[in-house]
């Protein structure tokens, strides 16, 4: 022992440091275990392969985090993006766009069947729908927040039942088409109930100039938005694959995938070709005016006579302007809903005024007035052909008021916690007639408001007769939003839907004429007096829209109701043995 000690001192000359073994040596463990350099080594890498084991692992759970919680973002994201193709940003290409997100969401291609697919469908849905209806229906804060929010969660609570709809057509063929198909459900229940339904902010409304408006002309607004919504689907396909669970071998995906790119493709090119009929009635001029309102809010109702003056101050300027020969001698006139809020019939004063500005201008002229029932309870919302001969005649009462805004349902109850309703003293009661009026030498289907909608109201004025489509508006209570214009872009849908031109007059805009490929020639700024005059071409030529009325609808509707109600036997079935194999 003392000899090799001495030997390995560095007086003798044994290594390079006492102690220290030399490079590629091993010095063995005490108990004759594994050499300690060797063991060193050992531990060192294990340390190594332990950090990066918790490295990857840190790195796992925030994948699997992120996972679980994209498809919430991205159905949050599909519905804001939803917003931006509706004006006021009006980016149409978004709709499409939109609708593949919150497909993909919903979906999930390349992840594994969700345990309860409904129940998450529903989910990203209902979040989808509440992005997209908060922002949509902003303006309605004006009226008051709580207004505003309880109509967009209840619009939002519709997009839960289509999101489970997406999700239990997944695992079906020709996926895409079915979803598009539960689109045109969702709609076609959320335009009908409760209270008459809420239209606002269907797929089709985004879509008011772009090459996929003229399907509309075909089976109506809710034709295009089942394009948009396959398109979507279509587009989810492309760029994600399909669903998991209907995936087949590669080579056949890959095909899938540029078949349905093809098939957007198609879609958008197909649109512009299709055929409008052409108008072969008789030219007309008409004139629209816009009056304008003394200021903005609520406290509109109460400024009738100032509005009242403004129209007819308007009208006498018309007449000038006819006299000096600046304008065309019109052969009618439009002038908008609450021109007058005075009851001409029991109001002398506002049948005056009313009557010397017709006869100023001397031509039939369109009077949107409020006028009481026999029993002085109710309103009644009235389009009035005017003659400037004979005074009132024919009128058009408004089918659809807006409830909460136009009747207070279950009055007595909800006046009790709800004070702003006392601002609605009376009741409107709606009308049972077309509106379908005689007006000079044309014949208009009239629409008030937000009827302009409804595809039932809109296709009864025209296929009773009406050659021209009158939208009567009042937006003053929405102040500077973009309700006005979310309005503009739905009236032009409805001029390319039936292929007639489309005369907008808003109390305080936007007033618009719109001919019947959609085309804007004249457009007022919101709070301006505006008076339009342009020559328009009615037409009695009906669109196969207006032929096949609601049918396409149904058809649409009532597939995505069959397909939904399929793919959720399907998923009963699969869970069902799921559960019998324990797993």
């Amino acid at each position: 022992m003392e000899a090799s000690a001495r030997r390995a001192t560095p007086e003798q000359g044994a290594g390079p440091e006492a102690g220290t073994p030399a490079p590629g040596s091993a010095v063995a463990a005490p108990g004759g275990g594994q050499p300690l350099a060797t063991a060193q080594r050992a531990g060192v890498a294990g340390a190594s392969r332990s950090a990066g084991a918790g490295d990857l692992g840190g790195a796992a759970t925030r994948f699997a985090g992120w996972r679980r919680f994209w498809p919430a973002v991205a159905a949050v994201a599909g519905g804001l993006l939803l917003t931006l193709a509706f004006p006021p940003a009006g980016w149409w290409p978004l709709a499409p766009a939109a609708v593949a997100l919150i497909t993909a969401a919903i979906w999930q291609p390349g992840a594994a069947p969700a345990r309860k697919p409904l129940r998450r469908g529903a989910a990203l849905g209902f979040l989808a729908g509440a992005a997209f209806f908060l922002v949509l229906v902003f303006w309605l804060h004006v009226i008051g927040p709580d207004a505003w929010l309880v109509l967009a969660i209840v619009e939002a609570a519709y997009f839960a039942p289509l999101g489970a709809g997406i999700a239990a057509v997944a695992r079906l063929r020709l996926a895409p088409l079915w979803a598009a198909c539960g689109w045109m459900a969702e709609e076609a229940v959320r335009g009908r109930a409760p209270l008459g339904g809420f239209t606002w902010g269907r797929l089709a409304f985004s879509q008011s100039a772009t090459p996929f408006t003229r399907y509309a002309s075909v089976g109506g607004a809710p034709l295009l938005t089942f394009v948009i919504a396959l398109a979507g689907g279509l587009i989810t396909v492309a760029v994600c694959g399909w669903p998991r669970s209907v995936r087949t071998r590669d080579a056949r995906h890959t095909t899938a995938r540029l078949a349905a790119a093809a098939a957007v493709i198609a879609l958008a090119v197909a649109g512009p070709a299709i055929p409008l009929p052409r108008a072969a009635g008789r030219s007309v001029t008409v004139a629209v005016v816009q009056g304008n309102v003394p200021r903005l809010g609520l406290h509109f109702f109460g400024q009738r006579s100032a509005v009242l003056d403004n129209h007819v101050n308007a009208m006498h300027k018309l007449a000038t302007l006819v006299w000096q020969g600046r304008l065309r001698q019109p052969d009618l006139v439009i002038l908008p809903e609450n021109s007058s809020d005075l009851d001409p019939y029991q109001n002398l004063d506002a049948y005056t005024l009313i009557n010397s500005a017709v006869r100023a201008v001397g031509v039939p002229t369109l009077v949107g007035t409020m006028t009481f029932t026999s029993d002085g309870q109710h309103l009644q919302n009235r389009g009035i052909v005017w003659s400037p001969v004979s005074g009132p005649g024919a009128y058009y009462v408004k089918q659809h008021p807006v409830p909460f805004g136009e009747y207070v349902p279950m009055r007595r109850v909800l006046s009790k916690f709800i004070k702003r309703f006392s601002l609605v003293p009376y009741d409107q009661v709606p009308g049972h007639r077309t509106g379908v009026l005689h007006l000079g030498p044309a014949v208009v289907g009239d629409v008030i408001c937000f009827e302009v909608a409804y595809d039932g109201i809109v296709r009864d004025a025209v296929t009773h007769g009406g050659q021209a489509i009158v939208v009567q508006t009042n937006n003053a209570d929405y102040g500077r939003t973009s309700q006005p214009a979310q309005q503009l872009a739905v009236s032009r849908l409805r001029a390319v839907e039936h292929a007639r031109p489309v005369l907008i007059a808003a109390t305080s805009g936007i007033s618009a004429i719109i001919q019947a490929d959609g085309t804007v020639v004249a457009q007022s700024r919101q709070f301006t007096q505006a008076i339009f005059v342009h020559q328009i071409r009615a037409s009695a030529a009906l669109t196969l829209a207006d032929r096949l009325g609601e049918l396409p609808e149904w058809i649409g509707a009532g597939a995505g109701a069959g397909a939904a109600a399929l793919g959720i036997v399907g998923i009963a079935i699969r869970g069902k043995t799921r559960r019998r194999q324990g797993t």
